[in-house]
């Protein structure tokens, strides 16, 4: 029997392991090296240097238990200021708003594609954010059919290589999001080898059986703000101006003033991906090098947009990286809205994190097209997994909530006094808007 032995390598801080397995492999491929899930890489977790405040003595704190908690959120542009005229001595609003999503928790299922998922994990998705009254994202592999009757809580994605996208797809949602790029591989494009191309992702994606498909790194009809601003509104006169349309980013070092254009060109949601964003698929050399922590991104385009007196016409999505109720709370007092969360769906579902989604091989049948690893995931057992864990945070956060004195999240959103830094810089500090604990 020949056995291979593992590579011996000598200890050493600069050549470590990984790094020579990874010469190793390039020199008998020379091919990129390919990852998926988010960046493992030992940069900074903010989260882990932000503590929350207390109510003591003069600001009761509130018993969840006993008093009622409002979680719910709307997603979309707010006026500066609303009217109210009074009908027969009741109140009615005189304000139009514009088309709003309601959340009953500040959480989101983030994109996530049918191809780089399975049947079983999008329809788990689905009935989960139906359940527990949020929404999930299609990413950019277009919408099956079955779960059409789950559109008032789906937002669809309009990405580059514009898969499944055709007038019944917009029509089902509750909202638009136009994917331009992601935390795990800012400013290129998406692949989805032909091996997971199955007769109904084909279908499904308008795409042939068995073959590639390759998202293109730009929109090939977006080259500039005003580009964007053509296709926001088309979106809009697609819709009949009744869905919200929002734009996905990667945070890149420039993040704040791309957010400032995106609001001004007419979205209503900006979501933001954090470099700890997860794929199906990426480079690792782009997945671990690219884009910045998602906490300091949520502080940099809250103050702009604020600074520029805008911070109403849009709401601000995080993603990348969110791992308890913890970090979700603090991405909303540094000036988040809601929350998407993807890995962590996926680790609810049975996910191990291996990193081998891109091989279309996951033991758990999420990541995979293949029959026989597929029927190993169950959806009604995926499904009420989900939902427990989008309740049992949402009750931290209400208790999280009413150790601060706070009774509704609206209320904690963009208001850093409630964080402290530990450990971190004074530049730290500075992005971040908030100060050092004992300060």
């Amino acid at each position: 029997t020949i056995r291979k032995n593992p590579l011996y390598i000598k200890e050493n801080a600069n050549w470590t392991p990984q790094v020579l397995r990874n010469i190793t492999r390039q020199a008998e491929t020379g091919g990129v090296l390919l990852t998926g899930l988010g960046c493992d890489r030992p940069y900074p977790i903010y989260w882990d240097h932000l503590l929350l405040n207390a109510s003591q003595v003069t600001n009761p704190s509130i018993d969840p238990l006993r008093e009622p908690m409002e979680l719910r959120t709307y997603l979309g542009r707010k006026p500066d200021q609303v009217e109210i005229h009074y009908e027969g001595g009741q109140p009615r609003l005189a304000t139009q708003l514009a088309p709003q999503l309601r959340l009953e928790t500040p959480i989101l299922f983030s994109a996530m594609s049918y191809g780089s998922i399975s049947y079983n994990a999008c329809l788990a998705l689905a009935r989960a954010a139906k359940i527990a009254g949020t929404f999930y994202n299609t990413g950019e592999g277009g919408l099956h059919r079955d779960l059409y009757e789950y559109g008032p809580n789906t937002i669809v994605q309009v990405a580059s290589g514009r898969f499944g996208v055709h007038p019944e797809y917009l029509e089902a949602a509750a909202a638009i999001e136009i994917k331009i790029g992601q935390g795990a591989k800012p400013g290129i494009g998406g692949h989805l080898p032909g091996e997971k191309v199955s007769e109904e992702i084909s279908q499904t994606r308008m795409i042939p059986m068995g073959t590639d498909a390759l998202s293109p790194a730009p929109h090939h009809d977006i080259y500039s703000i005003e580009d964007l601003r053509q296709l926001i509104y088309a979106l809009k006169e697609a819709a009949n101006y009744t869905k919200p349309v929002s734009v996905k980013i990667a945070a890149v070092h420039n993040v704040a003033p791309i957010a400032s254009g995106i609001v001004r060109a007419g979205a209503d949601i900006v979501a933001i991906d954090g470099v700890r964003g997860g794929t199906g698929a990426a480079p690792t050399v782009i997945r671990d090098n690219v884009g910045i922590p998602i906490e300091l991104a949520i502080a940099a385009v809250d103050s702009r947009l604020r600074q520029e007196g805008i911070r109403n016409q849009a709401s601000l999505l995080a993603a990348g990286g969110f791992r308890n109720s913890a970090d979700i709370i603090k991405a909303i007092a540094l000036g988040a809205d809601a929350v998407y969360i993807g890995t962590a769906a996926l680790v609810a579902m049975g996910c191990h994190v291996c990193q081998k989604c891109y091989t279309g091989k996951c033991n758990w049948g999420i990541a995979t097209q293949d029959p026989y690893l597929t029927k190993r995931l169950n959806s009604d057992i995926a499904t009420r997994r989900l939902v427990n864990l989008l309740r049992a945070w949402s009750l931290e956060i209400k208790d999280m909530l009413g150790g601060m004195g706070i009774n509704a999240i609206e209320s904690l959103r963009g208001n850093r006094d409630h964080l402290r830094g530990v450990g971190l810089t004074d530049t730290d500090l500075r992005i971040l808007g908030i100060k050092a604990a004992g300060d």
